[in-house]
């Protein structure tokens, strides 16, 4: 049962992790078993992920304008469609369409087997890995801005990003990831990430909604709570974090991740959490 102290932490969880490359769903899955919490659940968890994207939506208000004015009047005049912006706007189109697929074929997958601690361990290690080879690759110092984008890499893009229907993947880590061994900068590649989940999670989180309050999932009240203190925080995260890839790399994420999945795996290994720890409960 999640109360109003539960949700309030997951929220907190929710903000600061949803755009660092480490995964917000591993980690309100992780965090809610070591506290010993029911696990929230793949409804609440794409809920108040709708409280970090309206941190997106703000934060990137005027970019956002701009994609979908100059991609609208590209429907009606030919000579618009030259505009990077309207470009843009077909792009991330393009790209949300592998997660929408993927995301319906395997819906029952994503809600139980795959919130396994043990894949949840494996997957922040090996993409972390993954993470850590495009960061250091020769394609990061071609540092190509985001008007560059074609659309088979963004298609690219949008394989990566339904990768994160996976707990531990993330969607800012693989997205990014992609970006990077395309030889986008990074925060060409950051903040392309932030503006495809858009469509995606807005998608997610309004079907999710239906669920609050039914079967498992929590209350609307808590859940209100943990979408309005995820948006709160999430924006700050944002701000943060394309300050700070301006001028570091994304290695000390890397090692955060490896750690986490570390610890994960050697607990349930010696029997401290059961791999289905909070689930059903």
């Amino acid at each position: 049962m999640i109360d109003w102290f539960h949700a309030a932490v997951l929220g907190l969880v929710q903000g600061l992790t949803e755009f660092l490359p480490v995964s917000s769903s591993a980690h309100l899955r992780v965090f809610s078993a070591l506290a010993g919490w029911d696990d929230p659940g793949a409804a609440f968890t794409a809920v108040t992920q709708l409280g970090t994207e309206s941190a997106v939506l703000i934060y990137f208000r005027k970019d956002i304008a701009a994609i979908v004015g100059a991609w609208a009047a590209s429907l009606f005049s030919p000579a618009r469609r030259s505009d990077p912006n309207a470009r843009l706007g077909w792009f991330v189109i393009v790209g949300t369409l592998p997660i929408g697929l993927f995301g319906a074929a395997f819906q029952d997958t994503i809600e139980t087997s795959l919130r396994d601690l043990r894949v949840i361990g494996t997957t922040l290690i090996v993409f972390g890995l993954v993470l850590a080879v495009a960061d250091r690759s020769r394609a990061v110092r071609n540092a190509r801005p985001i008007s560059d984008l074609t659309l088979p890499h963004a298609a690219a893009y949008g394989l990566a990003q339904s990768l994160a229907l996976i707990p531990g993947v993330s969607r800012s880590g693989g997205t990014i990831s992609a970006g990077l061994l395309m030889g986008y900068s990074r925060e060409a590649a950051a903040r392309y990430s932030f503006l495809l989940a858009i469509p995606a999670v807005l998608a997610s989180g309004t079907l999710e909604l239906f669920k609050i309050g039914e079967g498992p999932a929590p209350a609307w009240g808590p859940t209100l709570l943990a979408t309005a203190i995820a948006f709160a925080v999430g924006y700050a995260a944002i701000a943060w974090f394309l300050k700070y890839i301006s001028h570091n790399s994304f290695m000390p994420f890397v090692v955060y991740r490896v750690a986490l999945g570390v610890v994960i795996i050697g607990l349930v290994t010696a029997g401290v959490l059961a791999p289905d720890a909070g689930v059903g409960g």
